[in-house]
């Protein structure tokens, strides 16, 4: 697995901010691996949701972003999937606690409640922060164990 590989899916809703955050990563040295979708006709999100989750169980990156109108179809899908811990951002506080507190592997974002210059800022804090473990980790196996 490549560390600067990311996965990254949307919807229709989400097509626009996926296209322009792709340029974005690849101007910051990370290899988007898109898994769709690839225009802004209608999709169903589980879809890509299930690719990017998919694709992290089996190791082909370690983070994955996931965008689609309100980003919370994404988050649901995404969390279906056993070892999978996604969560939604909508500032860039809370997208780097997903990393911090949650060792989220993919941040979900709301396409059409973030622009897309701050859906970056959130994506940057997101990758930049390291899980900080201790009480946190702990957490984690709770949850685990929870299905």
């Amino acid at each position: 697995m490549k560390t600067n590989s990311i996965l990254i899916g949307s919807d229709h809703a989400g097509f626009q901010q996926k296209e322009f955050l792709k340029v974005k990563l690849v101007e910051s040295g990370f290899e988007p691996i898109d898994v769709g979708c690839y225009s802004i006709e209608s999709v169903n999100y589980p879809d890509q949701a299930a690719e990017v989750s998919k694709g992290i169980l089996d190791r082909k990156a370690e983070n994955g972003i996931l965008i689609c109108g309100s980003g919370e179809g994404m988050v649901m899908a995404a969390n279906r999937f056993h070892g999978i811990r996604a969560g939604l951002a909508w500032n860039t506080e809370v997208a780097g606690l997903l990393k911090l507190h949650n060792d989220a592997q993919i941040i979900c974002l709301g396409a059409r409640f973030t622009a897309n210059e701050y859906a970056w800022q959130m994506v940057q804090v997101f990758l930049s922060a390291s899980f900080e473990g201790g009480k946190h980790a702990n957490r984690i196996a709770l949850m685990d164990k929870l299905g």
